[in-house]
């Protein structure tokens, strides 16, 4: 599944664009103010995700942005706050590895978002990887990438990976983020 780096295109850096926070010109709708927009956006289901960094040190963090951008080549992106405790390790990475995580791992959630904790001493279901990347247990899947690009995004980065090695437990239920509650998805 890996590419050579020379076959990964460079990305243009995006300016950017602030959001447009006047009213909607025609039509119902309400001003896209910061509050009104995190409503709206909490009405995607997303699949929840922990990525994790290695190191002396290593550092994870609960994501709900990931996605996968490009199968030719293959590339998938996270997004991170560039004030969290987890940036200035995501800032120098050259590999990451992103869990999806399952059906009951709310807990694994809620802990890789919790401020102020060793993470990975409150969750010890985990052993270093490929490139000494942690690998947490029993999530449906991992990757493990080796980041191409990190692009600022307004308070965020969008950090490009490309996917080098992964597995994944076929028909098990994935963990799900929905209006500000995990859940499952009915088969």
């Amino acid at each position: 599944m890996s590419i050579a780096a020379s076959h990964v295109p460079h990305i243009p850096r995006i300016p950017h664009v602030p959001l447009r926070r006047s009213a909607p010109t025609s039509g119902p709708g309400v001003p896209l103010e910061t509050d009104a927009l995190r409503q709206l956006l909490r009405q995607q289901a997303t699949t929840v995700t922990v990525v994790t960094v290695g190191g002396s040190r290593p550092v994870g963090f609960t994501a709900t942005s990931f996605t996968s951008v490009s199968l030719d080549p293959p590339l998938v992106s996270v997004c991170l706050d560039r004030d969290s405790s987890s940036w200035a390790a995501m800032e120098r990475a050259r590999h990451i590895a992103v869990h999806l995580l399952g059906a009951g791992q709310e807990h694994v959630a809620a802990t890789f978002a919790t401020s102020g904790i060793d993470r990975f001493a409150a969750y010890t279901d985990w052993r270093r990887g490929p490139h000494g990347v942690p690998l947490l247990g029993g999530t449906v899947a991992w990757l493990v990438c080796r980041v191409v690009e990190i692009v600022p995004a307004g308070d965020h980065a969008i950090v490009l990976s490309e996917p080098v090695v992964g597995d994944h437990s076929p028909g098990a239920a994935p963990l799900v983020y929905h209006d500000g509650a995990y859940g499952t998805l009915d088969r």
